[in-house]
């Protein structure tokens, strides 16, 4: 006798083969400490690549003075942290991550994809941590602190040097893409 799987039957099977493995799959959360925290990696994200791709490629070697990171250092610096942090909460980062590569990478179009699939990274080691990792106990930077805080720390850090870019790529002429959108319908009756 033969059986014949329909497409609906296959893809339930698949869909659920985690959770016959005991393994929960992995969702965004609709609401609550770690739907904010995602919320607010898209924002800074957004942010990052949309000034990242405003800037001309020849101004990635650009640095405001002798001994100061440059255009493409600091969104490496940036991609480096969102790979390399999260390790504190066991996170390990992708094969072939390092810190040089604040300084071996410098193409614009390998710094956006690098920034990218470090957000990428985040987002994943965000959505994966166990509830109870949230609260857990770890050093970060020779301080106690929670599992929380590496996320935090990695927002700060994010926004810090979103600051840094916005103030490099205006002194290159260039105005932040988001600056020059028009505002919101709902913004314009006010």
């Amino acid at each position: 006798m033969k059986y014949r799987v329909s497409s609906l039957a296959a893809a339930c099977l698949i869909a659920l083969s985690p959770l016959a493995a005991g393994h929960e799959p992995t969702v965004a959360p609709r609401s609550g400490l770690r739907a904010e925290l995602l919320a607010e990696i898209d924002a800074v994200e957004k942010k990052l690549l949309g000034l990242a791709g405003a800037v001309p490629a020849e101004k990635f070697g650009w640095r405001p003075g002798e001994g100061v990171r440059s255009v493409s250092e600091v969104y490496m610096h940036v991609a480096g942290a969102n790979f390399m942090i999260p390790n504190f909460v066991g996170v390990k980062p992708p094969a072939g991550i390092d810190r040089a590569m604040e300084k071996t990478v410098t193409e614009k179009g390998k710094v956006v994809e690098t920034l990218k699939r470090s957000f990428d990274h985040l987002r994943t080691a965000l959505r994966d941590l166990p509830e109870a990792d949230f609260d857990k106990r770890v050093k970060l930077f020779g301080r106690d602190a929670s599992g929380r805080s590496v996320f935090l720390l990695l927002l700060n850090h994010a926004h810090e040097h979103l600051g840094q870019s916005i103030a490099y790529a205006r002194s290159n002429g260039v105005a932040p893409p988001w600056s020059e959108e028009p505002p919101p319908a709902a913004a314009k009756g006010r």
